[in-house]
């Protein structure tokens, strides 16, 4: 049986789609923190069948909760202190994403102008569809 130690102070992302962890690990930029991380890739699961968990060692405030709900609004997210979960938050899809996903559109402005932020926004909450702000393409899940 693996044995990863319990964390004082920071968060256990919980139900990750398994395979996924190190995506959310890119996409929060956990690599350019000085923090303790630890990924489990395919943990059994009964509610799953696998999952993968995270575990990160750190202010809690560096979480960049709409990211996170952006790539899996099922992740359980614990919130430590003292080595105790103290709150368990809820994720909500963002309305709108800033610099995480890229316009595939060639036309699009922020294909021809460098600098401009890539904004993508909530179009059809219920199917999860993000459109570019600038020409309305739609983001394909496939790109995540």
């Amino acid at each position: 049986m693996l044995n990863v130690g319990k964390i004082e102070e920071g968060f256990v992302l919980d139900h990750i789609k398994a395979g996924r962890s190190l995506d959310i690990y890119e996409h929060l930029q956990l690599d350019k923190l000085d923090c303790t991380v630890a990924i489990i890739k395919n943990a059994r699961s009964n509610k799953m069948g696998k999952k993968d968990i995270l575990k990160v060692e750190c202010d809690i405030d560096m979480l960049d909760l709409d990211v996170l709900a952006f790539i899996d609004h099922n992740i359980t997210v614990n919130v430590i202190k003292n080595g105790e979960i103290v709150e368990k938050k809820d994720l909500v899809l963002p309305k709108k994403i800033k610099n995480v996903i890229k316009c595939r559109n060639p036309r699009c402005i922020t294909s021809i102008e460098q600098g401009l932020p890539h904004i993508f926004v909530l179009a059809d909450e219920s199917k999860e569809i993000y459109r570019c702000q600038y020409c309305e393409e739609k983001y394909r899940e496939s790109e995540k």
